[in-house]
């Protein structure tokens, strides 16, 4: 995000520009797009009037109050290569925004964040005396970043455990297919999971 800022101009862009991207048929409000991409609202009419002025983003009719992507903009597909296929965020980055939100023992990303369409969820969070305000403070930080909505699973480890001897779908179906560790407590190493799923 940092570099793509610097080359853009800033981070703000970025994520204007990503949320559009990333929701092609949505139209959004300037109120909507603060909220989504959690830049304060003069930025956003300053962007939004930048973006408009290229053809970046227009609006269906002169009454509408709804702003979207204009998939007729000559450069759209450039843009999309260079704000989609670049890494989205850092896993420190990740980590740091759940790290006041209990005892978290195993973080897994995967689609958007590894460009894998066809995943469940995007976002495991395992952990105890966990606050589920801090897990949605993250989340939306999270997503305000990278310009979509997540899908995201959360369970205490106990429950967790539990899904993983039922061979539980939602669960297997995210150690199954593609995905990465971003932290791994030692109950919950690689080979602990394959032992309780029945692998070792």
């Amino acid at each position: 995000m940092e570099i793509l800022g610097k080359v853009l101009g800033n981070s703000a862009r970025v994520k204007i520009m990503r949320l559009f991207l990333l929701n092609r048929s949505k139209g959004f409000t300037s109120k909507e797009v603060v909220k989504r991409s959690r830049v304060n609202s003069l930025n956003v009419r300053r962007e939004l009037k930048l973006l408009s002025s290229i053809g970046f983003i227009k609006k269906h009719s002169t009454v509408s109050s709804d702003w979207y992507f204009n998939p007729l903009f000559k450069y759209g597909e450039e843009f999309e290569n260079l704000l989609l296929s670049s890494d989205t965020l850092s896993k420190r980055t990740i980590l740091d925004n759940f790290k006041k939100a209990g005892k978290i023992k195993l973080i897994i990303i995967s689609g958007v964040f590894i460009k894998n369409h066809d995943s469940r969820v995007d976002l495991l969070i395992v952990g105890d005396k966990m606050k589920r305000s801090k897990i949605e403070e993250g989340i939306k930080k999270i997503e305000a970043e990278i310009g979509i909505e997540l899908v995201y699973a959360v369970f205490e480890t106990k429950e967790f455990i539990y899904r993983l001897n039922m061979y539980d779908k939602l669960v297997r179906d995210i150690l199954d297919y593609p995905h990465e560790v971003v932290l791994q407590v030692r109950e919950l190493s690689t080979q602990a999971i394959c032992k309780l799923s029945g692998k070792l």
